[in-house]
């Protein structure tokens, strides 16, 4: 397997989770990312729902046109009410759990701080909802908040390093985002035209990979997304671990996978030693749902990194699963892909 800067990675992963970037609000994340890919690629474009399009290579006869997408956005708060004593209710962008939420650190697109706070009447702790919370920015009247409506928010959690796992906010999916941006600066030769699409609004409805797909019009599509592991005391039902390899998913609430694609990874995997999990998850989607339903259809897939506490600002997952993933991704686009 070709090594893997683990320095770099940690400092790239650094201003990743620092680019602040809820859903629908990805202009930083994206004009970071920009600029670090756009000297190992042949095409660079945003599109109209601002999508960044990465192109790499030519579509030779052995080769497929393939896009592999992670998106870039992250779960984070929208305000929808500024109380007469200047409190700031919010709803969320994207999937929000109340219980995560209460008692955290937020940070407007504008700079401004605060913090989340809860109704006393009727609080007991057993479930906690996103309308019964609220931000608390200091201010004391509508007139002195320095929040308006419609303003965005994210969660504060900065990126640690844990005895060789790392945590934070926005690994949901910045980490997916390294690895493409990895694999890309690592890649060799390739038989493929390869499109690294990192995408917008997922967190949002999966709103950006249907039009990026539709405008590539790839022969496969496959998303690179973190999925939750199963290995916490009485943990979500997956059998799922951190430090075990990326993931095979094979099912989810939006997706059946491609058969022959995903035996083509399966076959990558194998080719450089590595044993790959594989889940069937009930709930949830990724990109690779509305890849799949593009045009008259896209064979796709999903990769997953295991991932902890997805959704929080302090989210998990182990270094030596981002690096057998890029790995994994490496020996897949180098070679012919077998359908």
């Amino acid at each position: 397997m070709k090594a893997v800067e683990e320095n770099g990675m940690i400092d790239l992963m650094k201003q990743l989770v620092s680019s602040d970037s809820p859903s629908g609000h990805e202009k930083t994340v994206r004009d970071f990312i920009r600029k670090v890919v756009t000297p190992y690629a042949d095409e660079v474009r945003v599109d109209k729902l601002g999508n960044l399009l990465v192109r790499k290579g030519e579509k030779t006869k052995n080769g497929l046109r393939v896009m592999i997408a992670a998106h870039m956005d992250e779960i984070g708060l929208i305000a929808t009410h500024i109380t007469d004593s200047g409190f700031v209710r919010v709803s969320n962008l994207g999937g929000v759990h109340g219980a995560y939420a209460l008692g955290q650190r937020v940070r407007f697109l504008n700079g401004v701080q605060g913090v989340i706070g809860h109704e006393f009447e009727g609080f007991s702790g057993e479930k906690i909802t996103l309308d019964k919370l609220f931000v608390d920015v200091g201010a004391t009247s509508v007139e002195d908040c320095p929040v308006q409506i419609g303003d965005a928010a994210v969660f504060e959690g900065r990126f640690e390093e844990i005895a060789g796992r790392w945590t934070g906010k926005a690994l949901d999916n910045r980490v997916s985002v390294a690895v493409l941006i990895e694999t890309l600066r690592i890649l060799g030769k390739s038989p493929h035209e390869l499109w690294f699409v990192f995408t917008a609004m997922e967190e949002g409805g999966r709103k950006g990979a249907g039009p990026a797909a539709f405008a590539i019009d790839p022969d496969i599509g496959i998303a690179l997304d973190v999925l939750t592991a199963g290995d916490t005391p009485k943990g979500y039902e997956s059998p799922v671990e951190l430090g075990k390899g990326p993931v095979l998913k094979m099912m989810d609430a939006r997706l059946i996978a491609d058969p022959a694609l995903m035996q083509a990874v399966d076959a990558a995997a194998k080719k450089i030693g590595l044993s790959m999990q594989r889940a069937v998850l009930k709930r949830g989607a990724t990109d690779a749902s509305m890849i799949q339903i593009t045009r008259e259809g896209i064979p796709s897939a999903n990769l997953g990194i295991p991932a902890r506490y997805i959704h929080s600002p302090v989210e998990m997952v182990d270094a030596r699963d981002v690096e057998k993933t890029v790995s994994l991704m490496l020996s897949l686009l180098e070679n012919p892909i077998q359908l």
